[in-house]
């Protein structure tokens, strides 16, 4: 049952006792019940995607390239339906929600061309008794575990390489925001459905025991592949569980990226990056500007023209004009990024604006910058994900690059300058999966995402997505 009359008809919600709400976080209104499903259910669908591979198998490459190019058109065509679903059940911007679904069914398109290059080889033998040939095969059915910031992205990024690969999946979406993937659910099974495959290749099963979940289909030798994206903690206990059947795991984790200004940076660049890097999704991105560390000389002049430009932003409810800033996800999450930044002016830390929460409706926070923060606070350790920056200032490029790299994470950092050697240190001397140099927005479909350190391993994106769908094989001839 639908309860919002501007949500798309076609989301596929459910009847019956177990049902949970789904709320418009800028209004703490129920918008939809979603049904909550059981164990039996996760059991009829891991065996429906056993069989529902055996059936995708029989489709050439380039049969399966021209489903997912079909996926990528269709979303492409539905954008303002998934738009203004993202806003409603996640909060942001209605414009942000529309780059969303252009970001996310890019990786539809660009995996839809990589289905029909799947890597191998053939070589001689060095002993000379015959050929060495190397192919690749689908690694079986795949858990896809996606978090609520990004519904659709996070979810495309694992569906349309295992789709291209060979593979099943079942996507557990998070319980806030279901509403997106039981749409993007909908679309790829009747597209499929209508090339002739099976229409259980890609199942959404939206459940509030997240955890019961995982347990029970890892447990499961049927299943062969977890793919995650959400915090380090749940990253780490999913392994554990992943150790008992050797399943196949990538783990793209929780982040604490450092935003480098050398003094010699452009500081236009600079200021238009720092809004890009902190404040794309409202903050609340593992790949967000969480620590801005910046040369001292420059330090004052970036300080009052990064708040200025915080200032401005405008929050509200997505769907209204103007509002640049929606609400965070949860009450919880508003409260612990209001606590973050309490102990930090407590601690001595200037405010230079927002840091209160507003008295209204619905889980707002205000853009915010604080600086003077204490090399010990939380909130340099911790990932903010929320519309909060922190400034520390540095003296030499040496210490800036170490205060960036002291942190346990290593999933994204930026850094600023207008010299090509010191470009260069950052290149290589930023401990982060990915960098970006004089550049705020990094994430693109061709290219690989992932982090290092405890920002978890594996790749989404790029020539190196699709591997990690696909098991080696060696035929000896």
């Amino acid at each position: 049952m639908i309860l919002s009359d501007i949500l798309p008809a076609d989301i596929p919600t459910g009847e019956g006792p177990s049902l949970f709400d789904v709320l418009d976080p800028a209004t703490e209104d129920i918008i939809a019940r979603v049904q909550d499903t059981t164990e039996a259910e996760w059991d009829d669908a891991l065996g429906r995607a056993v069989e529902a591979q055996k059936a995708w198998s029989a489709f050439t490459p380039r049969q399966r390239a021209e489903v997912l190019r079909a996926v990528f058109d269709e979303l492409i065509r539905r954008t303002d339906d998934f738009a203004r679903t993202m806003t409603l059940e996640m909060g942001k911007p209605l414009a942000e929600a529309r780059g969303e679904l252009a970001y996310g069914a890019e990786y539809f398109r660009w995996f839809s061309e990589e289905a029909v290059r799947l890597p191998g080889r053939v070589s001689p033998a060095p002993a000379g008794n015959g050929d060495i040939l190397v192919t690749r095969a689908p690694v079986g059915p795949v858990l896809a575990i996606t978090p609520w910031n990004f519904p659709l992205a996070m979810a495309a990024r694992k569906i349309a390489p295992a789709m291209a690969a060979g593979c099943p999946v079942l996507v557990k979406p998070a319980a806030e925001t279901p509403l997106t993937m039981l749409l993007t659910g909908k679309v790829i099974a009747d597209i499929v459905e209508q090339a002739g495959g099976p229409r259980d290749l890609v199942q959404i099963l939206p459940a509030t025991d997240a955890a019961g979940m995982s347990s029970h289909l890892m447990a499961d030798p049927r299943l062969r592949k977890v793919t995650f994206t959400g915090s380090t903690g749940v990253g780490k206990l999913l392994v554990r569980q992943a150790a008992d059947n050797l399943l196949r795991t990538s783990m793209e984790l929780g982040g604490n990226a450092p935003f480098v200004v050398n003094e010699d940076a452009d500081l236009d660049l600079v200021l238009t990056c720092a809004m890009q890097a902190k404040m794309r999704n409202g903050g609340e991105a593992c790949i967000a500007a969480n620590r801005f560390l910046v040369h001292e000389a420059v330090a004052e002049e970036f300080t009052r023209r990064l708040t200025e430009q915080m200032a401005a932003v405008q929050f509200g409810h997505g769907l209204e004009e103007g509002i640049t800033l929606g609400p965070v996800i949860t009450a919880k999450q508003r409260d612990r990024i209001a606590s973050l930044v309490d102990d930090t002016r407590a601690a001595g830390a200037t405010v230079h604006c927002g840091g209160e929460v507003p008295e209204r409706k619905g889980y707002f926070y205000p853009a915010t910058v604080l600086s003077d923060v204490p090399a010990d606070s939380r909130i340099l350790r911790e990932e903010i994900f929320g519309p909060v920056a922190t400034v520390t200032t540095f003296r030499t490029l040496d210490e800036g690059i170490a205060l960036a790299n002291d942190t346990e994470f290593g999933l994204a950092a930026y850094g600023f300058s207008e010299n090509v050697g010191v470009c260069r240190r950052f290149a290589t001397e930023l401990h982060a999966g990915m960098v970006g140099i004089n550049r705020g927005a990094i994430s693109d479909a061709a290219a690989p995402f992932g982090g290092v350190k405890q920002s978890g391993f594996g790749r989404e994106g790029g020539v190196e997505g699709i591997e990690e769908y696909l098991d080696v094989r060696y035929v000896a001839l």
